[in-house]
């Protein structure tokens, strides 16, 4: 039995009859996007046991490493940004060659995630159309909409900072999806509320996907369910992690 596997039993082994695991107290903070669609860990086609199990390990993991994250020092955090958006920079020229013209949808950092708003400046002068991604519909695929230095942000849902809702909507050609946890098979841990995997499943043409993290976010597995769409690239301060075949 793998390390992966074994995890994966004892998760299911150690509940309690109330059906989680004992000594553990599983709560979202009061901005956790699994809250918008409660029963989203609940997929077709799996047990619905394992994916409870699934979902609460998920929880805690999901804590531990945004705890982790939120407790670099402010110094530390800007600098391992600078190095991950050096990284990201080459792995652009080399993967999309010249941006001019072409749509990339980037992020405004929330939770402490690398904060790539200097490099979204520069993909700007590069030429490059960027999007924020907007949730305007829980529960419904994202929208993108164009943003500028110049644009006027409004709060949107969890209060993150999103393009009004009169700014062009882009179809991107290239998605920086931000990680909170990501494993080798080029799986994906966010914030919980399955926004990007619904957005991605629906994207025609599918664009390029690079998920974009810590490199000590790395997990053995997230345990990754139907639902859930691989990165074609994770890119950490350390450079390229995962590079999915075609």
């Amino acid at each position: 039995m793998t390390s992966d596997e074994k995890g994966h039993t004892d998760a299911r082994a150690n509940r309690n009859g109330n059906g989680t695991p004992d000594g553990a107290r599983y709560a979202s903070s009061p901005c956790m996007a699994a809250e918008v669609a409660p029963g989203y860990f609940d997929p077709l086609a799996v047990d619905p046991e394992q994916a409870r199990d699934v979902a609460r390990w998920r929880t805690a993991e999901r804590q531990r490493l945004l705890a982790a994250r939120g407790a670099m020092s402010a110094s530390g955090r800007r600098g391992l940004a600078d190095a991950l958006a050096a990284r990201l920079e080459a792995v652009l020229s080399a993967e999309a060659g010249p941006l001019r013209g072409r749509i990339l949808s980037a992020y405004w950092p929330i939770r402490n995630e690398p904060d790539l708003r200097p490099l979204m400046i520069r993909l700007l002068a590069a030429g490059a159309d960027v999007a924020l991604p907007v949730a305007a519909r829980p529960a419904a695929p994202l929208q993108f909409r164009r943003w500028t230095s110049d644009t006027r942000l409004e709060r949107g849902v969890w209060n993150i900072p999103v393009p009004p809702a009169d700014a062009p909507a882009l179809t991107p050609q290239i998605v920086l999806a931000p990680l909170v946890g990501w494993d080798g098979a080029g799986y994906r841990l966010g914030n919980g509320g399955g926004y990007f995997d619904r957005t991605l499943a629906v994207l025609d043409p599918r664009p390029l996907v690079i998920g974009v993290g810590f490199e000590d976010a790395r997990l053995p597995t997230i345990f990754p369910q139907p639902h859930d769409v691989p990165m074609d690239l994770i890119v950490t301060e350390a450079g390229v992690r995962v590079r999915r075949a075609g």
